[in-house]
């Protein structure tokens, strides 16, 4: 299925049905806590989301018209675009949607649904500066009153915000620091105080958290040890109180159970959304684990001491003794919240740099996700078109997606897991530019060493010039292919999308010898002509880069995100844009999820859950809304 700029991909779950019926019950309950966090991620995103999401979904269900119109189609595509981004907002771009139907042919269909509408959520749809971007990452200007996310009430500006919580730090642990205001609106009273409005049972959320507590507990009494029951207690707690003292007991818990075919996240976990980075999201999943490729990540984190040791970061810099890396490839069974429709292809956590300090991190490559991005990429005609020769593309052919896998491994299981922060370093020293920076210090690990005679040696790459591939694919996608997603105009404003740009114009600009843009016949295209050179920028890059994190240096990471990683060439983006369009391809893909069915005896009670992947995108969003909303 396509609409506007997005192709919606189905996803297979390899290894379900050899699964018990207790293991297939216990995933059943952790999916239906993945899906009641929806319209958590729905309000943090927006305010207006949730009731204009209600409006808009009513009108769809009660239209009596003719629905081949150009007005209702243009109605549809917004409305889909909104389930896909879980707002009014792009999910990548930030910026918010523009209607192509009418506002007269809008209000009029409004009034014969007999349906009612504010003129405030109509001003919203149909006046552009209005809420215009969910996430402002402009520098000069206040991040959190030029963002139209809602971790933030009204009047919070940026300065009281950060004032707020370095006081808070400088109170608290400081070898050992909560999270501070990770799960919490923060609320300016009219006395000009302000307060958290915690994310928690009996507070903002409660009655949907009361949901996901009931679907944890069920969970519970199926878990496949004890080692989970414990994981689920934690969470309970912390959702019940809000603590996040308990939050960082339930990390370790987690990251430290390696026990069970069956794992999942559920809770506010990345900060991507908050443009002081402070603030998470909600997200959830659940995965079974796939052994057979397992075995790829088990021994990257099982030489994940000597990865560690041979960085060309700072020695100062390095762990002395890495603690509790693993890293699995998974199956996922459920996306929710910020992990659907679009979902990342790895994940490493927790986030806490104390908890990854002392008691390691867990690792995921999620399998059947790429599977299903590599099955709808062959034949596009993407390497095509932008790949400079025939050699550079059979060398693309040859070895990229396994590289791509790869280097999704090195990033998420040891990228991420790399390094440690100068004694009595902030982790929140970076601020706006934070997750720029750390997404860049895994992704330039990861490429550091895929050109490594190490991986070869493990038997990871099949030769040693494999890497050639993912050093071109990466190159190419941060200087040319990823502006496809950007409109004529826009800066680039996605963290992943500014790191893969920081790195690819900073290789390109101290080492023009090895990576240059080229001109043939009209058509811009990268040359690569000495990879072992550019190799040696990336190291580096990742030198630079970790000295930055480690010890909070502001100005640099300022100077590099901003001369690196924002601006776009408009000459550049025209050309690319016109090349892709006559591709004829969506830039962006989601997934729709399979349905886990019940198994119920005639008592009533779940004996085992079937799964089946019959749903369509628009039937589910609706029964989501009809099922999971409160």
């Amino acid at each position: 299925m396509r609409f506007a700029d997005i192709e919606m991909l189905r996803y297979d779950v390899r290894g379900f049905n050899n699964l018990s019926p207790q293991q297939r019950r216990y995933i059943y309950h952790l999916t239906e806590a993945t899906l009641w966090g929806r319209d958590i991620l729905w309000d943090q995103n927006c305010h207006i989301n949730l009731p204009l999401r209600h409006l808009l979904e009513q009108l769809y269900l009660l239209y009596k018209g003719e629905r081949q119109s150009k007005d209702f189609l243009a109605f549809q595509e917004y409305l889909r675009r909104m389930w896909f981004s879980n707002g009014i907002h792009h999910h990548y771009g930030m910026e918010k949607f523009e209607p192509a139907f009418s506002r007269d042919w809008f209000i009029e269909t409004i009034n014969e649904c007999k349906l009612n509408i504010s003129e405030e959520l109509l001003e919203v749809i149909f006046n552009p500066d209005i809420l215009a971007k969910r996430v402002n990452q402009a520098a000069g200007e206040d991040l959190l009153l030029t963002s139209a996310m809602n971790y933030y009430g009204p009047g919070v500006t940026q300065h009281m915000a950060e004032s707020f919580y370095e006081t808070q730090k400088a109170k608290g642990d400081i070898e050992r620091p909560i999270m501070y205001g990770m799960n919490s609106r923060l609320e300016l009273a009219s006395d000009g105080q302000l307060s958290e409005n915690v994310w928690r049972k009996g507070g903002m959320y409660g009655p949907i958290i009361e949901h996901i507590i009931e679907h944890l507990t069920y969970a519970r009494n199926e878990a496949e040890n004890d080692h989970q029951r414990q994981i689920i207690d934690l969470l309970v707690s912390f959702y019940q109180t809000g603590d996040l003292g308990t939050f960082d007991k339930y990390t370790i818990a987690w990251v430290e159970n390696q026990e069970g075919e069956v794992d999942f996240i559920n809770g506010f976990t990345e900060v991507y959304g908050d443009p002081l980075g402070l603030k998470a999201s909600w997200e959830g999943y659940v995965n079974i684990t796939d052994q057979e490729a397992t075995r790829r990540t088990r021994t990257l984190s099982d030489n994940a001491q000597w990865f560690e040791d041979h960085s060309p970061v700072q020695n100062e810099y390095k762990k002395p003794v890495v603690k509790g890396v693993s890293a699995r490839v998974v199956e996922a069974v459920m996306l929710g919240g910020d992990l659907y429709p679009s979902s990342a292809i790895g994940i490493n956590l927790p986030n806490s740099n104390w908890v990854r300090q002392e008691h390691g991190s867990k690792s995921v490559t999620i399998g059947n996700l790429t599977r299903a991005y590599a099955h709808a990429a062959k034949g596009s005609g993407m390497r095509q078109e932008f790949v400079i020769d025939k050699e550079t593309l059979n060398l693309l052919e040859k070895y990229d997606d396994a590289l791509d896998d790869l280097h999704t491994d090195l990033h998420e299981c040891l990228g991420h897991g790399s390094g440690q922060l100068r004694p009595g370093t902030d982790p929140d020293a970076l601020k706006a530019y934070g997750s720029t920076i750390e997404e860049a210090r895994a992704d330039l690990f990861a490429l550091y060493y895929l050109a490594d005679p190490k991986l070869t040696e493990l038997g990871l790459t099949p030769t040693a010039d494999a890497y050639k591939a993912a050093y071109y694919s990466y190159m190419m996608n941060g200087l040319i292919t990823q502006l496809v997603r950007i409109k004529p105009g826009s800066q680039i404003e996605e963290a992943h999308m500014r790191n893969r740009a920081l790195i690819a114009r900073w290789c390109m600009a101290h080492c023009n010898k090895a990576m240059q843009l080229v001109r043939r016949e009209n058509k811009t295209y990268l040359s690569i002509s000495d990879y072992d050179l550019l190799r040696q920028a990336v190291a580096t890059l990742l030198r630079e880069i970790q000295r930055i994190k480690s010890e909070g240096d502001l100005q640099a990471a300022q100077e590099l995100v901003e001369q690196y990683a924002i601006q776009v060439d408009a000459t550049l983006h025209s050309e690319v844009l016109e090349r892709y369009e006559r591709l004829r391809l969506a830039p962006y893909k989601g997934f729709i999820n399979p349905v886990l069915k019940p198994i119920l005896n005639s008592e009533g009670h779940l004996v085992d859950a079937d799964i089946a992947y019959d749903e369509g995108y628009d039937e589910q969003m609706l029964r989501y809304s009809r099922e999971y909303s409160v």
